[in-house]
């Protein structure tokens, strides 16, 4: 890899996050290398698959790391920690071998002490693995932007498929919102050291806090669909996704994933990205957000 001041280095570059965050960078002078499981031939990507030993000499020249990459395809928990967790670790530490400035890893409200999902405590180790190689921690709830994608957008392909929309009750599924273009703003601020280094996650999102219930009629609103709710038990739900996961039928949404959309951190701290003099914008859809949807 060619020396270059601005070569960032970014994971799970093919996820929604990742595809946001590659663009934010590329507008602000970065050069992004992609690292994911399946490059297209002449695009530039390198193959990059957690779990695997990662040769330091790959990132040589590189001032920047941004680990997005999370895979979803273990279920159980030791599968999981060998693959995200072990692999992650593997990622850090050759990148701290290689010199690399400036890290970043991408983590999620669902990681707190005393989480319940897999995911949720999979990111928190990850997290202890990134803060012992000097990296920036960050938490970013809900993400949405101009073209929504990720857990977003399975929301708003929700609401534009059915009249009728299933909502949970019985748990906890207050989100935090976050505009891709402020978390991009966040990480770029980051990997040009504008923040000092941090002991602690830096927390980012508006601080108001909506019910899954609430964003959903948002969302049909924009759209200018009139829809009806029907309430039903979150563990039926949750049972239901177990089920079809036993028997091998691979689901939109995991079992794991509607724990983390249920058990998130009642209280998550704004306080570190306040003290950066860092805030978000109000959840807000604007003309056309809803009429492309990443996959």
């Amino acid at each position: 890899m060619a020396l270059d001041t601005k070569i960032c280095v970014l994971t799970g570059a093919n996820g929604f996050v990742g595809s946001q965050l590659r663009r934010h960078l590329e507008r602000e002078g970065w050069r992004v290398i992609a690292w994911t499981r399946q490059p297209a031939p002449g695009s530039g990507a390198a193959a990059f698959r957690l779990g695997q030993e990662v040769d330091p000499g790959l990132l040589k020249g590189a001032r920047a790391l941004v680990h997005c990459a999370y895979d979803f395809g273990p279920r159980r928990w030791g599968d999981i920690a060998a693959t995200n967790v072990t692999g992650s670790q593997k990622l850090l530490e050759a990148a701290r071998k290689a010199g690399v400035e400036s890290i970043v890893f991408i983590s999620s409200l669902s990681a707190f002490a005393g989480c319940r999902s897999l995911y949720g405590k999979a990111k928190l180790e990850i997290e202890s693995a990134a803060q012992s190689v000097g990296a920036y921690v960050i938490r970013p709830g809900l993400v949405y932007g101009d073209s929504p994608g990720g857990m977003f957008g399975r929301l708003v392909r929700q609401v534009r498929s059915s009249r009728f929309i299933p909502i949970m009750r019985g748990g906890q599924q207050g989100q935090y919102l976050l505009h891709a273009e402020d978390l991009g703003n966040l990480i770029r601020a980051c990997l040009d050291g504008q923040f000092p280094k941090r002991a602690e996650p830096i927390t980012i999102a508006h601080e108001q806090r909506w019910e899954l219930k609430e964003i959903l009629g948002h969302i049909a609103g924009a759209m200018g669909k009139r829809v009806s709710f029907v309430p039903m038990p979150w563990w039926c739900v949750w049972l239901a996704l177990k089920s079809l996961e036993l028997a091998g039928v691979q689901t939109n949404l995991r079992s794991d994933s509607l724990i983390s959309m249920v058990y998130q951190d009642p209280c998550p701290a704004f306080a570190s990205a306040k003290t950066l003099g860092f805030g978000c914008r109000p959840f807000k859809l604007g003309p056309g957000i809803l009429f492309l949807v990443d996959a």
